[in-house]
């Protein structure tokens, strides 16, 4: 299954993940010592930057529990992207209490700016 229905499997390598979290805070969630999710923050700047939560594990509880210990650990006000075109993310953060402040454009599409 693919997370990301909008772009090919090719747009993507293993060092992209590298790249991507550079100089960033990553934290895994385990089940049965095996990782179904993580999220990573970018503290100086209170910015979720990734949250990714297996396929077979959502609507478990795990993504809520990470964003939560990242809010713990960064503060808020807090502030992270999400691509327009994600509608399950942005109904996910909806349902956390997260608020859309701005739109914008990057080399990804367009995005929403939420804050909570």
């Amino acid at each position: 299954m693919r997370l990301f229905k909008w772009k090919p499997a090719t747009a993507f390598a293993l060092e992209d993940f590298d790249e991507s979290t550079r100089s960033e805070e990553i934290w895994v969630a385990e089940c049965n010592n095996e990782a179904v999710g993580f999220i990573s923050m970018w503290i100086e700047d209170n910015f979720v930057h990734n949250l990714f939560v297996h396929p077979d594990f959502t609507g478990k509880g795990i993504g809520s529990a990470l964003l939560r210990r990242a809010l713990a650990r960064i503060g808020r006000p807090a502030t992270l992207k999400c691509l327009v075109v994600n509608a399950d993310a942005i109904d996910f953060y909806t349902s956390q209490g997260w608020c859309v402040e701005s739109k914008g454009r990057g080399s990804g599409g367009d995005y929403f700016v939420f804050r909570i």
